[in-house]
């Protein structure tokens, strides 16, 4: 099965920078795509997310926010 993993976030965000950085290492690892979108980009997600970020989805599911676990990121894409 192939998974996908989305981060939203915003520049300047250091949970965002911390969870970057995870979701990265374990993109990698495993190679899972990934990618990353502001919610400064869209009015509806800085509305809906904007105290949240930042926010990981696995397989357009929401799976974490503020920060990544790395071990449960991993479990969620084997």
């Amino acid at each position: 099965m192939s998974h996908e993993i989305l981060l939203l976030g915003k520049p300047g965000c250091h949970l965002c920078d911390d969870a970057r950085a995870v979701i990265a290492r374990v993109a990698d690892d495993l190679d899972v795509p990934w990618s990353e979108r502001s919610i400064l980009d869209d009015p509806q997600l800085l509305e809906k997310y904007g105290e949240w970020i930042p926010v990981t989805f696995v397989d357009g599911v929401q799976h974490d926010y503020y920060r990544v676990d790395e071990a449960r990121l991993r479990r969620a894409l084997l």
